[in-house]
């Protein structure tokens, strides 16, 4: 990805994004957004990087490593980590038995009536809201320059593969917004020049991770992670 310059407000910078605290009062530590190991290797060059404090960056771990091993094993249809593709998806089921079981119980096959054997999963919703709003969180301070606080008004997931025939073109609708973003702030810089973007979409890995950001109320940010999963989150 390209290394955008952050000319928006300092003030904005001192706070922890995710819980307010000052950031000069506490420990912190730089966290990619989106998180690594939603990614595939090698990973893009110039990840985002934003500064928050230590105890968040570690509160989101069991999340994202449900998130990341519930998504693979969905895709490849087992939670047999060796079958699986993704390499942070098959590293955490291997070390994380529990884990492992947690979604093997969420799986169920059925026989449709044709005789075909067809699997459903259970996703547990709160993990996976949880990991997506700290990643959302994290897309509109280094795109925008400014935090979100609060719980997000609606948190929204569908697979693609289960949109209606309309859907697909409204959720990905790539006309560049009517309202622009502050001057100085890095998706301010990208609208001109396109960089890193295809319409209004902002690729983080092709095929892997994408975002875009809706600055019009209300405020809101898209992501498709692997082509599969869609997700809204606004406040």
């Amino acid at each position: 990805m390209e290394d955008l310059e952050d000319f928006s407000d300092e003030r904005h910078k001192a706070w922890c994004i995710h819980c307010g605290k000052a950031l000069h009062a506490t420990t912190t530590n730089k966290d990619h957004v989106p998180s690594k190991s939603l990614l595939d290797r090698p990973y893009p060059g110039n990840l985002p990087l934003v500064r928050i404090c230590t105890a968040c960056n570690s509160g989101f771990s069991d999340s994202e490593q449900y998130l990341v091993a519930f998504l693979g094993s969905v895709l490849c249809g087992t939670t047999n980590p060796s079958l699986h593709e993704d390499s942070a998806a098959r590293r955490i089921l291997s070390w994380s038995s529990q884990l492992r079981e947690t979604i093997e119980k969420s799986k169920r096959e059925y026989r449709t009536h044709g005789g075909e054997t067809r699997i459903v999963w259970s996703p547990d919703h709160a993990r996976i809201s949880k990991a997506l709003t700290k990643n959302a969180r994290g897309h509109i301070y280094h795109e925008l320059g400014e935090p979100v606080f609060g719980e997000p008004t609606s948190i929204w997931t569908k697979p693609l593969e289960y949109f209606t025939p309309t859907e697909p073109n409204e959720f990905e609708a790539s006309d560049l917004p009517d309202v622009w973003p502050e001057v100085g702030s890095r998706l301010m810089n990208r609208l001109p020049s396109g960089e890193d973007m295809d319409g209004s979409w902002i690729v983080v890995q092709s095929g892997v991770y994408r975002f875009n950001v809706n600055i019009a109320q209300p405020l809101g940010i898209r992501i498709i992670l692997r082509e599969y999963l869609a997700a809204e989150i606004t406040w």
